[in-house]
């Protein structure tokens, strides 16, 4: 059964706060961080971590956390943000922003993972796999994965050709094909070796 942060970690009171991002691994596209407060007197079933959820699951539980939740936010980071700051502090600073921009301020955030956010404004743990362990958690993997799934359908869109609607940018051996043979969108992340690669293999081409 899904523990709550409150049965894990008795010693921690007050209102907490569970955040999670989506898009580390991906070639393209931005890293979506959520942060959640649930009601505990408006309990949700079935949260988990989102990538052990169907994609409608996951649609359904997003509109549900959305409706129940004390609070909830999501933000965006984008590949050009990414590119500069690294992948891991990109993903640290979407989930303290996303901690920062809920409506009700916690007392207490915990983090997906083994880093801790750094000059977040209350204290924070992280938690190893807490996206399966933590209801809090989940509901922001499960916002994060869906915000993030809905923004690569949108690049499909603008950029058919590549075919984000398949693998939502991560790098298969299609979308890595793609990328050799026509280089990449705006929407890339130059600093992975795949789309460095890509990015020489079509100068030299021309």
């Amino acid at each position: 059964m899904k523990i709550t942060l409150q049965e894990e970690l008795p010693f921690i009171s007050g209102l907490l706060a569970g955040t999670d991002e989506a898009g580390r691994g991906p070639l393209a596209g931005n890293v979506v961080a959520a942060a959640v407060i649930l009601d505990p007197a408006n309990s949700i079933d079935g949260l988990d971590d989102s990538k052990k959820l169907s994609e409608k699951k996951r649609q359904l539980l997003a509109e549900e956390i959305k409706q129940k939740a004390l609070a909830w936010s999501v933000v965006s980071i984008s590949p050009q943000q990414i590119d500069e700051m690294n992948i891991l502090q990109a993903s640290l600073f979407a989930m303290k922003t996303a901690a920062e921009d809920l409506e009700v301020r916690p007392d207490h955030v915990f983090v997906d993972g083994n880093k801790t956010l750094v000059d977040c404004f209350c204290d924070n743990t992280a938690i190893i796999k807490g996206d399966s362990r933590v209801a809090e958690i989940s509901a922001a993997s499960i916002l994060a994965k869906v915000e993030r799934d809905a923004q690569m359908l949108a690049l499909h869109i603008k950029y058919p050709e590549y075919g984000f609607d398949k693998h939502k940018g991560y790098p298969t051996k299609v979308h890595r094909e793609i990328l050799n043979e026509i280089g990449p969108c705006p929407e890339h992340r130059r600093s992975y070796a795949p789309v460095r690669d890509a990015v020489n293999n079509t100068v030299h081409m021309r």
